[in-house]
């Protein structure tokens, strides 16, 4: 029974480190275990506590939104894929440390691939509330995560050397000292300052998703909560509205906008579509690459057809599934690095933005899916780093929020509540620098795959870290 619990508390003790818990700075002590202990079936169960427990909104928020038990039902599934490749890296590394924190990176590269690509639950994400995270603009979210494991495999190197030799001023004792010195100061360190010089006007409509669907319009919505925004806050420089806000752009809004710049989603029907409207015109648009499996694109629709229809009756959904066409390029709308919602989840995606010649992020986004559950927020902490990576101010306008401005650093400079309808006005900056991450890329996964191939070895010579 010990066998079977132990690794699954584990992994939900690993997951209660992940935003948005504010226990991030514990992230080490699971993972003491984790990378030291067991095989596959370990991985397995370890994954199984780490997924239930970190995706728990998934159900929570697709019963309530959905009004069916159905909406639960996606979730078993998943946490048991999550939990069977975490069952093969254990299994690929038992008695290799080194090795299991090495892949453990590279798999959680991997999880941004693909069409059914979910990069969700990695362990560099429990640095976000910390300083610290400055590291992301060296080496991105992924360096992060070498970073945390590696702490892990230091505090259980020097563990296992202080049990030996348990004396007070041993170089074992003093490694422990300083480990521990060090990461207090991922969490202690002071950040730079960061100004802002421009006005961005963000809005949030707080309309109902499924409302939408049916043919509601949130134009009206829009233009009051503008209108008021401005009134308040004539020298706005950018208005910017969320995913999907609206299907098109009537006089009243150009009138409105006057001499200003409108970032905003723009529902098509077959494209998921970013705008830059200015002097009454669309001068720019980004349509979205990375679409959301099982939501905006449909893998392998002619042999799961049937349970696509099941469950599109069960939503209470008419009609036949539709996958929408993904974008062809990250271009720029002018200096707006615009992206929208499920991409602020992967690194590349904004770095590609700023590499093309972004001098701000724009998000737009419909966490409204989300329901009442902490999806959103969970959502929103992990593309906070996209800011830390790419070294950009970055405005995110949720249809429900999160609505806030991240600055390069990190740091929310402003927010306003979820879930109503009102604007939130803030400074922001265009720079035009690149980070490390930006000119390099995903360096830190290579290294990852270099210190696994080494643990691999190593184990095979009889060196355990």
């Amino acid at each position: 029974m010990v066998q079977t619990w132990f690794p699954l508390l584990l992994g939900a003790a690993l997951a209660l480190t992940q935003p948005p818990s504010p226990l991030g700075f514990l992230a080490p002590l699971p993972l003491v275990w984790l990378l030291t202990r067991g095989g596959f079936r370990f991985g397995m169960l370890a994954g199984m506590g780490f997924w239930a427990m970190h995706l728990v909104w998934l159900p929570l928020s697709f019963v309530v939104l959905f009004e069916t038990p159905w909406g639960a039902v996606p979730y078993l599934p998943l946490v048991l894929i999550k939990a069977a490749i975490w069952g093969v890296v254990f299994g690929l590394t038992r008695g290799r440390p080194l090795a299991r924190a090495g892949l453990w990176v590279v798999q959680e590269y991997l999880t941004s691939l693909g069409e059914i690509a979910f990069p969700w639950g990695f362990v560099g994400y429990a640095l976000v509330d910390a300083p610290g995270r400055l590291l992301a603009s060296l080496g991105g979210v992924y360096l992060l995560s070498l970073v945390v494991m590696g702490v892990a495999l230091c505090v259980y190197a020097a563990w296992q050397r202080l049990r030996k030799d348990p004396v007070v001023f041993s170089l074992p004792a003093l490694g422990l000292f300083g480990l521990g010195l060090f990461w207090l100061g991922l969490w202690v360190m002071p950040l730079p300052s960061a100004q802002g010089s421009q006005k961005a006007l963000l809005v949030q409509g707080n309309i109902n998703p499924l409302r939408k669907l049916e043919g509601a319009s949130a134009e009206e919505t829009y233009l009051q909560l503008t209108r008021q925004g401005l009134q308040a806050h004539p020298d706005t420089t950018v208005v910017v509205w969320p995913e999907t806000a609206v299907s098109g752009f009537s006089p009243e809004l150009v009138a409105l906008l006057g001499s200003r710049e409108l970032i905003s989603g723009l529902e098509t029907g077959l494209t998921n579509r970013a705008v830059r409207v200015y002097g009454g015109q669309i001068t720019h648009y980004y349509d979205k690459n990375r679409l959301v499996p099982f939501g905006e694109n449909f893998p392998w629709a002619e042999v799961l057809r049937p349970v696509y229809r099941f469950f599109f009756r069960a939503f209470g959904f008419n009609g036949d599934l539709v996958s929408r066409t993904p974008g062809t390029g990250y271009t720029p709308l002018g200096r707006y690095g615009a992206f929208i919602c499920y991409e602020s989840v992967f690194p590349a995606v904004a770095r590609r933005l700023v590499l093309n010649g972004a001098e701000v992020l724009q998000l737009g986004s419909n966490d409204a899916w989300y329901g009442p559950s902490f999806g959103g927020l969970q959502h929103f902490q992990m593309g906070r780093l996209r800011a830390v990576e790419t070294g950009r101010w970055l405005l995110r306008a949720g249809n429900d929020g999160v609505t806030a401005i991240i600055d390069p650093y990190g740091r929310v400079t402003a927010r306003i509540p979820q879930r109503q309808a009102t604007y939130l006005v803030g400074a922001f900056g265009l720079l035009q620098y690149q980070t490390p991450y930006v000119r390099f890329g995903d360096w830190a996964v290579a290294l990852a795959g270099f210190l696994g191939v080494i643990g691999l070895r190593n184990r095979a010579k009889g060196t355990i870290v």
